[in-house]
């Protein structure tokens, strides 16, 4: 399932632009390569990320995979249910599973994000 409203990073992130902030979540073609999620580590509030650094590390039965950011910037909330319910990003990846939410500091580099439809065309669905 590729939503049309969203963005995407080669890497199988998605981003929703909300106002001057980005919400950040894995997509569900990421989640069911991953399988069951059993842990995820998430940046603090108020750290700075970039697009160079890890972001969020995702621990599923299957292996650990790191997430960099899709875009530099602050993390001003993070899905605090995340750390009793990782399963949540199975269940739900595009809404109760997502991860972080960003005030990006260079919003420019939203340009280098792909559209659903050249998203769907690198995972052949």
């Amino acid at each position: 399932m590729v939503l049309r409203d969203l963005k995407y990073t080669p890497d199988h992130q998605w981003v929703k632009v909300e106002g001057k902030r980005i919400r950040i979540g894995i997509t569900d073609y990421a989640q069911q390569e991953l399988g069951d999620i059993v842990f995820i580590d998430l940046p603090g509030a108020w750290e700075r990320v970039d697009t160079k650094g890890v972001m969020v590390t995702i621990e599923s039965v299957k292996s650990a995979t790191d997430f960099h950011a899709p875009v530099s910037g602050e993390v001003v909330e993070v899905n605090e249910a995340l750390k009793d319910s990782p399963e949540l990003v199975n269940q739900d990846p595009y809404h109760q599973g997502w991860l972080v939410i960003i005030e990006p500091s260079h919003p420019q580099e939203l340009k280098n994000l792909l559209t659903a439809a050249e998203y769907t065309a690198l995972i052949g669905k």
